[in-house]
């Protein structure tokens, strides 16, 4: 499946000490114009304390069931215009699997070019969670602090790669408020992905 999109809540700082468990579960599978997409859930809890919660969106590419109606308006997709950038990554075409033995994912499209191309990819292409983990350390509030993100994925990162970044604050200087951030491959102009990150006001 395709990853479009993830929406994690983070309540507090989890030691790696303390014991956890998760649920997880499917919901709201729908039609989508280039197949079908569902949202997985999960909630992490310390005890009955929740301490996290994600939300990610997949599509099943060119499966069609017969109780979603294709939607038939394409919505418009505005150009994009590539900002000054902030940053830059060079990522290396082992990206892929150093990432899969620190987070145990290892899609063979993320391995090699020579296993990708088995799957019918051109090459290898960098993971969505690696992607958002690194914009997420780099934009997000500080660790201790309640905080929540999102990230949509527009085009794959094939490697090895430059990504080029725009990482902007919303708020006022010393203020603590959203930062949103854009990568994009500065040679196609083509965006990678797109999203945000903020402060979770628990009281609010």
């Amino acid at each position: 499946m395709v990853h479009l999109r993830n929406e994690v809540r983070h309540l507090r700082p989890i030691h790696y000490t303390e014991p956890l468990s998760v649920i997880a579960w499917a919901e709201n599978l729908s039609g989508h114009r280039s197949g079908t997409q569902v949202e997985l859930v999960a909630e992490v809890r310390s005890g009955t304390e929740l301490v996290w919660t994600g939300r990610s969106t997949y599509l099943a590419k060119g499966v069609f069931l017969p109780r979603f109606d294709r939607p038939v308006n394409r919505p418009e997709r505005t150009e994009f215009v590539p900002p000054l950038p902030t940053a830059q990554w060079r990522l290396g075409a082992d990206a892929g699997r150093n990432y899969a033995m620190v987070s145990g994912d290892f899609n063979p499209i993320h391995l090699s070019s020579l296993s990708a191309k088995a799957l019918g990819m051109k090459r290898s292409i960098a993971h969505g969670m690696y992607l958002a983990s690194r914009v997420v350390e780099e934009a997000g509030p500080a660790v201790q602090e309640p905080f929540e993100w999102e990230i949509e994925f527009e085009s794959p990162v094939f490697l090895p790669a430059t990504v080029s970044l725009r990482i902007s604050d919303a708020g006022a200087p010393g203020e603590r408020g959203e930062t949103t951030f854009t990568g994009w491959n500065q040679r196609t102009r083509r965006r990678h992905f797109h999203g945000s990150a903020r402060p979770l006001f628990l009281a609010d």
